[in-house]
């Protein structure tokens, strides 16, 4: 697939349901406006973000699960921020763990932190503010 965007958002959650939803309503409020990216974990989520810098392509922002096997959502973010301090993060989860969610705002600057269930537009309003920050 050929594309013209030159910015990405990842979507990074265990449970594929999850990711097709978030890449539908992303779709439906911003269009082709950025190339959506999907990962089933924080590892392959780290590999996407790397391959898609080697090419060029800009990831602007991340929404991520907080509970997934392997490194959580988190201690990814902060690895994320570590490595690339210029993508913005917003955590998404069903089991509010209050201590990762300080961590998470605090080492890795994310903007927010929605519940699941999540209300899609005041979710899509995140993600606008978040791709629209200089």
């Amino acid at each position: 697939m050929v594309t013209a965007q030159r910015s990405a958002i990842l979507c990074v959650d265990d449970e594929p349901i999850i990711l097709i939803t978030l890449k539908q309503e992303l779709r439906k409020r911003f269009g082709d406006e950025y190339q959506y990216e999907t990962a089933l974990n924080a590892k392959e989520a780290l590999e996407v973000v790397d391959e898609l810098a080697n090419t060029g392509i800009n990831v602007i922002l991340i929404l991520s699960d907080w509970l997934m096997p392997g490194l959580k959502g988190d201690e990814f973010l902060i690895l994320i921020h570590a490595k690339y301090p210029e993508i913005r993060s917003i955590l998404i989860t069903g089991h509010v763990d209050e201590t990762a969610v300080r961590r998470v705002k605090n080492e890795a600057g994310t903007y927010a932190v929605f519940s699941k269930p999540w209300d899609a537009k005041q979710l899509m309003d995140a993600v606008q503010i978040c791709c629209n920050r200089g």
